[in-house]
């Protein structure tokens, strides 16, 4: 029972955290693809 509780515990932490930082991520691929852009353009 106690495994069962554990498993349910960290399979919702997992979602949780995905949920978390998958704005940061679209944030960083956003800026990174923008700062990628104007280093080629600059050149």
């Amino acid at each position: 029972m106690f495994r069962a509780i554990a498993h349910a515990l960290g399979t919702v932490g997992s979602a949780v955290a995905t949920v978390v930082t998958l704005p940061f991520r679209l944030l960083a691929s956003l800026f990174g693809g923008a700062s990628r852009g104007g280093r080629t353009r600059r050149a």
